[in-house]
């Protein structure tokens, strides 16, 4: 079996106990983990109990720390994003991350050209004064690389990190999977997107499961229509890999009215 955990916010608490409870093969975070140190240290003992998985949320560039604590830690071998893992005899596909109107918003028309279709087309264009200046910084210290280096991990160079890009979405595209696990929502929710749905479509799957949004809305519905089931796993909320809740979120009850804004 699978859990799936909604976004956690720097809150780590009531993982070792949902594991100890339900003994799972794996477990996947959706994103927005925020890590307060090193995510095997948060972790804990729960690394030794089941695998550990996770795509990234548009919150955790939100500093070098929340980055570094999850892109660098120890379980930075076990991010998802753009690509496929078997996981418990199922083929998990991962695509973490926001979609940024900066770069590619794909929320109504699957086809809309994306600004940029690679986190290094976005450097090259975009931040051409900070490379420079990193350049200065290391010639003045004797280090000069050969050619422009790629820019000091902070603001638009890190909060891109958790952008999705249009060749993240293209490497899934057509590819077979079971479940495709994100941190954006598909067009079910009010603020969902389109182009996740064709993803989902392309590549067959029969369950998706996605985080950010802090709620858990009834998308049955739309399942006729999509092809597949969508979940909404919601703030510290869990659910299995069939979608059933192990444990509600936060904020599941008072969100429900978004249920009926576009009715």
């Amino acid at each position: 079996m699978i859990l799936l955990f909604g976004d956690t916010h720097g809150s780590l608490v009531h993982v070792l106990p949902a594991v100890l409870a339900e003994k799972p093969a794996a477990i996947i975070f959706l994103g927005d983990i925020q890590a307060q140190k090193p995510f095997e240290q948060e972790l804990g003992e729960v690394v030794d109990l089941t695998q550990v998985y996770w795509v990234p949320g548009n919150h955790d560039t939100d500093s070098k720390a929340d980055y570094d604590n999850l892109f660098n830690s120890k379980l930075s071998d076990r991010n998802l994003h753009g690509r496929i893992v078997e996981i418990d005899g199922l083929r998990v596909a991962g695509l973490g991350g926001v979609f940024r109107e900066s770069v590619w918003y794909p929320r109504h028309d699957p086809e809309a050209v994306p600004l940029y279709e690679t986190y290094d087309a976005f450097v090259k264009a975009e931040l051409a004064a900070e490379r420079w200046k990193e350049y200065r910084r290391l010639k003045a210290s004797g280090q000069a690389p050969d050619g422009l280096p790629s820019p000091a991990l902070l603001g638009k160079a890190l909060t891109h990190k958790s952008t999705i890009f249009y060749e993240d979405w293209l490497r899934l595209y057509g590819q077979r999977a079971d479940i495709l696990v994100t941190h954006e929502a598909p067009s079910c929710h009010p603020n969902g997107f389109i182009a996740l749905d064709v993803l989902a479509q392309s590549m067959r799957i029969k369950f998706f499961f996605h985080g950010h949004q802090h709620d858990r809305l009834n998308y049955s519905e739309h399942e006729e229509r999509l092809g597949f089931s969508v979940n909404g796993v919601g703030f510290r909320a869990i659910s299995d890999q069939y979608g059933g809740m192990v444990r509600a979120g936060d904020f599941d009850e008072q969100r429900m009215h978004r249920q009926y804004r576009d009715k």
